[in-house]
């Protein structure tokens, strides 16, 4: 029986995702975090496609996604943005969650996995957008660029906000603020031909910037936008 079909308590179920996860592990997967910037100090070691194959045994459930987060175990707060249910999720919860994010992996897991199908995601673009902790920033920004991917009815108008906003921050110099700001300029570039207008505009202007950050975030997005495999084909 799965346990998405079982009555196990909520302990039940949180311990045995830990053990499970803990038969998973491996010394390669988790030495191999420090190549990626991410901290191994309470990880196991479990690859993610394991995680996400233990996210799809359990399904969706919200009060264990809040459980296995307050483990503090680097795989259990991954697993959690697979069985968070998005329509359950409060703006509360995910202020916690961000608040706690010390690494990038972390922010681009829930934004691409769970942030981004619930009501409240366009709102904390724009109300983390303004952070100064480093990986409550990202997430804006890792958030937006995951909206492009699967917010399929957003209007432009959404992604063209988004645009002020990365325009606005382009200059935070910080490794993965940086990154995440130039990842979304060029995903909002690649939703539409109309978007891809806009974003080259923008990627123009922060090319011709006096920072050296922006201007490197706006080469960099231009060399993308402006291919002719992407212009010639604009992703729908």
């Amino acid at each position: 029986m799965s346990l998405r079909a079982s009555k196990r308590s909520l302990q039940d179920q949180v311990e045995f995702a830990l053990a499970w996860l803990k038969r998973h592990r491996t010394k390669a997967t988790l030495e191999g975090m420090a190549r990626y910037g991410i901290p191994s100090d309470h990880a196991y070691g479990v690859a993610m496609r394991d995680i996400k194959a233990l996210g799809t045994m359990l399904g969706h459930n919200q009060p264990l996604a809040v459980a296995l987060w307050g483990t503090g175990v680097y795989e259990a707060r991954m697993l959690a943005s697979f069985v968070g249910e998005p329509g359950r999720l409060t703006a509360t919860q995910m202020e916690r969650w961000c608040r706690d994010f010390d690494n990038w992996a972390l922010c681009d897991a829930m934004s691409f996995n769970l942030f981004d199908r619930t009501p409240h995601a366009w709102a904390k673009v724009a109300q983390w957008s303004r952070r100064s902790r480093e990986f409550e920033k990202r997430t804006a920004f890792a958030l937006l660029w995951s909206l492009t991917v699967h917010d399929k009815s957003a209007a432009d108008e959404a992604f063209e906000r988004g645009l002020l906003l990365i325009e606005r921050e382009a200059g935070d110099e910080r490794h993965f603020v940086k990154k995440a700001v130039n990842m979304a300029l060029r995903a909002i570039g690649k939703r539409n031909l109309a978007l891809n207008a806009a974003a080259v505009r923008v990627a123009r202007r922060l090319a011709a910037s006096d920072d050296a950050t922006a201007r490197w975030i706006g080469k960099d997005a231009l060399r993308e936008l402006t291919s002719r495999a992407l212009t010639a084909r604009p992703k729908a």
